[in-house]
């Protein structure tokens, strides 16, 4: 028996047996270990289970025919795969999507008419279903009266000043594009912004800038645009070059009627 027993042992399947029996507990540990799926993440995250599918409807018959049918991307668009809902969120609720025109920039408009909260809800968590990516800021996460506008006024000349100047006006970039001005964005869409990197913005990501850090840039940002400006004019609160052309302008006008009015005057003298 024993004989028999080694000589089953011995056999050349046996190794291989159990190598596909370590695999398949492996595996198996594994699938159990491992989180749900985006598309659950995706439903649990909107609140109702249909809606990926009520936003891959919306998202056939309003984005396909741009990014492809399964979001595969086109020469007309990118790939949406892995973008995560917060994207959606910022281009669709900011009326940039769907683009009537593909440029250098897409810039923000009024929202189309089938836009609204719930077909937005939709299309991201249909888009999140694809392949994960960020996920909406919650409402904590984005409350100004909650973050500290001096903390986020550094953090903003730290990083965000170079484009979107000292208070958020904007600026041009290069190739055609530009920097918005950050006066009609929401606090959720500077917030989705500085986590998805859209345009030629790079991705601020909670190891680079913490989310507590975030809500502070937002109370800061909020409460910049909210001031009046104490000296008059504004002048589009654009800097000093705008101001220092200004001056020069006023100057020079004022130079050259002084020096006209002192000739004008200098010949009526002379005439008599």
């Amino acid at each position: 028996m024993n004989s028999i027993t080694a000589r089953r042992r011995r056999h050349p399947l046996a190794r291989l047996a159990v190598v596909a029996l370590a695999l398949g507990l492996l595996g198996g540990g594994y699938a159990a270990a491992a989180p749900s799926d985006s598309t659950a993440d995706a439903a649990v995250a909107s609140g109702k289970a249909d809606d990926v599918a009520e936003g891959k409807s919306l998202f056939v018959a309003h984005c396909a025919s741009c990014h492809g049918l399964n979001a595969e991307g086109t020469s007309m668009a990118p790939p949406l795969v892995g973008v995560g809902a917060a994207s959606v969120d910022f281009q669709v609720s900011s009326g940039r999507m769907p683009a009537a025109d593909p440029a250098a920039q897409v810039p923000r408009k009024p929202l189309a008419e089938w836009v609204t909260p719930e077909a937005i809800n939709q299309l991201a968590a249909y888009v999140q279903s694809l392949g994960g990516g960020p996920t909406r800021p919650t409402a904590d996460m984005v409350d100004p009266s909650k973050g500290d506008p001096a903390k986020g006024g550094e953090l903003f000349r730290a990083n965000c000043i170079q484009c979107h100047n000292f208070v958020g006006a904007g600026g041009g970039l290069t190739y055609g594009k530009y920097a918005p001005n950050l006066n009609p964005a929401t606090p959720e869409q500077i917030y989705e912004a500085m986590i998805t990197g859209p345009q030629a913005m790079p991705v601020f990501n909670d190891s680079i800038i913490t989310p507590e850090q975030k809500r502070d840039m937002i109370a800061y940002i909020t409460q910049v645009r909210g001031q009046t400006d104490p000296g008059g004019f504004g002048l589009g609160r654009i800097g000093p070059v705008t101001e220092g052309l200004v001056a020069w302008i006023a100057g020079i006008s004022f130079m050259s009627l002084a020096a006209i009015w002192i000739t004008a005057k200098k010949r009526k003298r002379t005439s008599k």
